[in-house]
């Protein structure tokens, strides 16, 4: 994707707290967790855009058909709303690639 700045791995302890204050009003990640506003997020990871049982996604998020890896969910994070056109997802984006990167690697470690 142009304008993407590659992923790598970051502090999964920063990313836990990034976690809380801007994901877990809409997300739930631990194995088991419920739907909220957002899908649960365990098993995000080499999972296709649109596939959590029992959430209501749009056609967007299904048509998409994004196989999440760290570099697909980076540059998502960036900007939700421009790399899927329709989503619901209300999140603005992460602009600091440190962010991200920290982000991504807690979920990881939580959704696997």
């Amino acid at each position: 994707m142009a304008g993407s700045t590659e992923y790598e791995a970051g502090s999964a302890k920063k990313g836990a707290t990034l976690f809380k204050t801007r994901c877990l009003q809409c997300h739930t990640i631990e194995k088991g967790g419920p739907n909220k506003v957002g899908p649960n997020l365990h098993g995000i990871f080499g999972r296709y855009s649109g596939q959590v049982e029992g959430f209501s996604y749009t056609d967007a998020n299904i048509k998409k058909h994004v196989l999440w890896d760290e570099q697909n969910m980076s540059d998502y994070l960036t900007n939700p709303k421009k790399y899927i056109p329709g989503t619901k997802m209300a999140f603005g984006g992460l602009k600091k690639q440190k962010d991200k990167n920290d982000l991504i690697t807690y979920m990881k470690s939580a959704s696997e």
